[in-house]
């Protein structure tokens, strides 16, 4: 099957996220005895530290959804090491006309740099770091998956 990757108007993507919960990949991307987060400049969690990631192509295979991920808004190649969990996301916020709210199914994947850690963010992101310990101010969804998978 081809990977669809084509945009989606507006008006069509808000009615499916009104009515369908929405295929995401997310890259906990392993570095130096932490994890990457990068600071959200759009919603869902705008202004939250977050796991880069993003919706599923139709036809894609969800190791190279990571892959990409990576790639697009990291700009950084990575190795799969492995898929961590499923989760389901609920947003009270979609900033797509047409839906009020977002519910999104998040395939995790733990991933490493491939390469020296030279990160340069694409649109989505204002800021990245490092984090090497637990943090309160962090989202809900972030300390879950460190919980989870005893990232730190």
């Amino acid at each position: 099957m081809d990977v669809h990757d084509e945009f989606i108007p507006e008006e069509t993507f808000g009615d499916c996220l009104a009515h369908l919960p929405q295929v995401c990949v997310e890259v906990v991307v392993s570095h130096d005895d932490g994890v990457v987060l990068a600071r959200r400049t759009n919603e869902p969690a705008a202004g939250e530290w977050f796991w880069p990631g993003g919706r599923l192509y139709k036809g894609e295979q969800l190791t190279a959804a990571a892959e990409r991920i990576a790639r697009e808004e990291l700009d950084i190649s990575v190795s799969v090491e492995r898929r961590l969990g499923v989760h389901a996301h609920f947003w009270d916020t979609a900033s797509v006309a047409g839906a009020d709210s977002r519910h999104t199914v998040n395939v995790v994947f733990l991933v490493t740099p491939a390469g020296d850690l030279n990160i340069t963010l694409d649109s989505q992101h204002d800021e990245w770091r490092v984090v090497r310990s637990p943090d309160p101010s962090l989202h809900d969804y972030v300390s879950e998956y460190i919980t989870t998978y005893n990232l730190l």
